[in-house]
């Protein structure tokens, strides 16, 4: 599994070509018994080749867009393309008309050359962490096929695709940790920007409070690189931060509540990497994190104002909804307009007294999720089931798009064990610097190190 930095090397040596790389990705979504037919809900094969002759004659002529240029990436069915119709993971949507546009972050994976194969297969609308999707399949987590484990969502299929080499590096929405959780679960880097710095127009929105747009990858640099097309920067390669000196914290709140056993042994070893390579490592207390669980599991932004959005078609498209998702959007019926603008004036207040106790650090560490992938069996065949019901799964990553800030999660586990996620959360817009302490992180405690 190469990096895209590796890609951008072997196209610029001439060992292999966008078409060959386009081929592949194209060949490992089509391949009988593979993943691709549950991670795809749309593929763009004829589209896709055109670009990727497009990219390599460009290339002989001497024009190469951005080191993104000529490399397969898939694309969240959240995102507007031009000229076909915004599923958002949903079956209820497919007489829509098409979009218009393409969606702004579609467009400059456009503009900076990239090869777009497809749109991913996600939770429903977005609302929900297992990966689950009843109307195009369960995408299954590639660490244990033999069982089936969940992958992950709602990003579920941007992170298979990723994983089972159908493309280099794939766009994600995160509004609750969408995109850290199926990254974490599957082996993967996932960053979280800053909101505001990546637009999310013609993104169909979950809670437009906590929408976010961002990549997985096979590395933080490659994290980097995209995230910096998608906010309009230039895409260069995040100069890494040293470890000594850092003074890293670990909240004594929550997060390291009723973790399994192989979470907690690899972020022990991961910790204990960055100790003994510099880093300053301290416990601290932050009781904000309890506030902030307390407000996600009664009141919760990305359920109130899905409702809000979803409500014109519920009396008519309701039957057509996942039952899971159809019941965590019905669960936000009873909360008033005063309960909503209540949640929004405390979340403006823990914005700030969190700040002010986690400022002095350069990230708050932590695991990014506190399991194992589970069995998809798990969460089907059941009353239980319908609910989509593990909250566990967001209860780490909720806290950096709460707090409106970037977070980062990169793989610690070791090879051939369940993947473990090891998250890093910066202030708000520290994004450039935590992707730049994350690469040195990476180095030290990352799988494939």
């Amino acid at each position: 599994m190469k990096t895209l930095a590796q890609h951008a090397r072997d196209l610029a040596s001439g060992s292999t070509t966008s078409r060959a790389l386009t081929e592949e990705a194209l060949a490992r979504i089509s391949a009988p018994g593979g993943e691709g037919a549950r991670t795809f809900i749309r593929v763009f094969r004829e589209a896709a080749l055109a670009a990727a002759d497009a990219s390599d004659r460009l290339r002989a002529a001497g024009v190469v867009a951005s080191p993104l240029a000529g490399i397969p990436v898939s694309v969240k069915d959240l995102c507007d393309i031009a000229g076909v119709t915004t599923l958002a993971g949903s079956a209820t949507r497919t007489a829509e008309l098409p979009a218009a546009h393409d969606a702004t972050v579609v467009a400059r994976l456009r503009a900076a050359g990239a090869v777009i194969v497809g749109t991913t297969n996600m939770v429903e609308f977005a609302l929900g962490g297992l990966g689950l999707n009843p109307h195009y399949g369960d995408c299954r987590n590639p660490w244990d096929r033999a069982t089936g484990r969940i992958p992950g969502g709602s990003s579920s299929g941007a992170a298979v695709s990723v994983t089972d080499d159908m493309a280099a590096a794939a766009l994600g929405t995160d509004t609750m940790g969408s995109v850290r959780i199926p990254a974490g679960l599957c082996g993967l880097a996932g960053f979280k920007p800053t909101a505001e710095r990546v637009p999310r127009d013609g993104i169909f929105p979950l809670s437009p409070t906590l929408d976010s747009v961002g990549p997985l990858a096979h590395s933080v640099a490659c994290c980097a690189l995209i995230d910096a097309v998608f906010a309009g920067e230039r895409p260069e390669p995040p100069d890494p931060v040293p470890l000594a000196g850092l003074r890293l914290g670990i909240p004594k709140t929550l997060v390291l509540d009723d973790i399994e056993a192989p979470v907690a042994n690899a972020f022990e070893r991961a910790v204990a990497r960055l100790s003994a390579s510099g880093a300053n490592i301290e416990e601290f207390a932050f009781p904000e994190l309890l506030e902030i669980a307390e407000v996600n599991r009664t009141r919760g932004l990305s359920m109130i104002e899905c409702y809000a959005i979803h409500r014109r078609w519920l009396g008519t498209r309701a039957s057509g909804y996942d039952p899971r998702i159809l019941s965590r959007m019905n669960g936000a019926m009873p909360i008033s307009a005063a309960d909503y603008y209540e949640v929004l004036q405390l979340r403006k207040d823990l914005v700030a007294r969190s700040h002010a106790v986690t400022g002095g650090y350069d990230a708050v560490i932590m695991p990014t999720l506190p399991v194992v992938a589970p069995p998809i069996a798990k969460f089907t065949g059941s009353a239980a089931g319908l609910l989509d019901g593990f909250p566990v799964l967001i209860r780490n990553t909720s806290i950096a798009n709460f707090l409106d800030r970037c977070a980062l999660t990169i793989p610690c586990h070791d090879p051939g064990t369940g993947p473990v996620g090891f998250s890093l959360m910066g202030e708000r817009m520290d994004d450039h610097r935590l992707l730049g302490i994350g690469v040195s992180v990476e180095a030290e405690i990352g799988t494939q190190r």
